[in-house]
């Protein structure tokens, strides 16, 4: 069984820069940033996830918005970077259960045994047709990163490659 639902509203920045940026932003953030590809790191209700070599999604809930922004600002200044604000751009969804990854791989090109996605690993995928960061959370526990304009598109598909999961 797996089960789908939306999460809450949360705040997203892009972050590009290189270690010194890294550096000042993680401790800013209180979540340093991954330097290992395909990896996030998280503590409490925010996470860093690695997108690139120079590139990390800042994940927390919506209301510490203006305060990570101050302190992102203050800590990154001087340092070359560029910081986006992306919170409206995408929204989240949570899939989790025994088949949770067989519920993915239904329109998911990658291979989500845990010998090779194991959680902690995120990276950017497809799903359906649309565009994802996909974060395995736990062994059957994952966080979508869904661009707004697709979130229904995607969830439709879920929820139709769900219908067939259950039904084995």
């Amino acid at each position: 069984m797996a089960e789908l639902r939306q999460l809450a509203p949360a705040v997203r920045f892009i972050l590009q820069g290189g270690p010194a940026a890294r550096a000042a932003a993680g401790e800013a953030f209180g979540v340093m940033l991954p330097e290992d590809p395909c990896r996030a790191n998280a503590a409490g209700e925010r996470a860093a996830l690695w997108l690139g070599p120079d590139e990390h999604l800042l994940l927390a809930p919506a209301g510490d918005a203006h305060a990570i922004a101050t302190q992102l600002t203050a800590a990154l200044a001087g340092i070359p970077h560029s910081l986006v604000d992306v919170s409206q751009r995408q929204v989240a969804l949570q899939v989790m259960g025994s088949d949770a990854s067989d519920l993915l791989n239904s329109g998911c090109p990658l291979d989500l045994d845990p010998a090779e996605f194991e959680p902690g690993m995120c990276t950017r995928t497809i799903i359906g047709k649309a565009e994802a960061v996909l974060w395995r959370k736990a062994a059957t526990e994952y966080h979508l990163e869904i661009w707004r304009s697709f979130a229904g598109y995607v969830v439709d598909w879920l929820r139709e490659a769900g219908v067939s999961i259950n039904r084995k």
